[in-house]
């Protein structure tokens, strides 16, 4: 499963990365089908949010997460310009915890639900 990294730059900045989670298939509990399992780091506190309007000013990553968007959709702009849009089941991990971060808009109708999984 292919997800997006934001990591912070040499030279402060930010920029995307693509990286991708290895899929298997598993058989989780009788009586139910194999299923497609992979592994997704996390240091616990999982936060689920939802905001009618979502937008920032440029802003680093509070803590390096992930990020699941579950309804709405996201742009992010790195700091050279780059955007980028998520919707309902893409994934973004958020690693520019210094310098000039990033941007957060919402884009469309709201509501924005998104989870936010420490790493």
């Amino acid at each position: 499963m292919r997800f997006t990294r934001i990591a912070r730059t040499e030279d402060g900045g930010s920029a995307f990365e693509d990286g991708e989670i290895a899929l298997a298939e598993q058989h989780v509990a009788d009586g139910v089908p194999p299923m497609v399992v992979g592994g997704l780091p996390s240091a616990g506190g999982v936060v689920f949010l939802r905001s009618d309007e979502f937008g920032s000013a440029p802003h680093p990553a509070p803590r390096e997460q992930w990020v699941v968007m579950l309804r709405g959709t996201i742009e992010v702009e790195v700091t050279d310009g780059s955007r980028r849009r998520f919707g309902p089941g893409e994934m973004v991990l958020a690693t520019d915890t210094a310098g000039r971060g990033h941007i957060t808009t919402g884009v469309g109708a709201p509501p924005f639900e998104a989870l936010f999984i420490p790493v």
